[in-house]
């Protein structure tokens, strides 16, 4: 049994356009990463079914590998609780954590999945980026565009959504 011992990262996508004449299968892929509405953003790790549901729909989407200052800044200012409550230090204590940066740094480093942590929405809610996107939203991001892959600058784009 030779697996490939890949180091797990965790990745921000974030919705961008809507699904007017989308593909079914885009369409299904979005809803299972429960990016319902633009500007709808989630926390997942680099499995290759999630990477295959991010290829998929690349076109109305972006994505990239997320740093640790930007998964604890969006879990400290865009976390919510079921109820819409903000996340606080006693609700990471009630997980395990010390503090909202622990957790976050345990997110992080792919040790818990966001999305599974009880009570909690799944999904972080965005403003659109100050200043606005700095591209096309219809072309991919190699040609000048917002969509698809964007390695580490979805950090930036993030700290402008948040």
């Amino acid at each position: 049994m030779a697996e490939e011992t890949k180091e797990r990262k965790s990745i921000i996508a974030v919705r961008i356009r809507g699904t007017i004449r989308a593909p079914r299968q885009v369409r299904e892929n979005l809803q299972m990463l429960r990016l319902t509405r633009n500007n709808y953003s989630v926390l997942v790790d680099n499995r290759p079914s999630f990477l295959g549901m991010l290829k998929t729909a690349q076109n109305f989407m972006t994505w990239g590998e997320a740093s640790e200052e930007t998964v604890k800044m969006l879990i400290k200012e865009r976390g919510r609780l079921a109820g819409n409550k903000k996340l606080t230090n006693e609700y990471a204590q009630k997980v395990g954590y010390n503090s909202l940066e622990e957790l976050g740094e345990a997110i992080f480093n792919c040790q818990v999945e966001y999305w599974k942590l009880p009570n909690i929405q799944p999904v972080f809610r965005l403003h659109p980026p100050s200043k606005g996107f700095k591209g096309k939203v219809k072309k991919g991001y190699g040609m000048g565009g917002e969509l698809g892959y964007r390695r580490e600058k979805i950090n930036e784009l993030i700290k402008r959504m948040v």
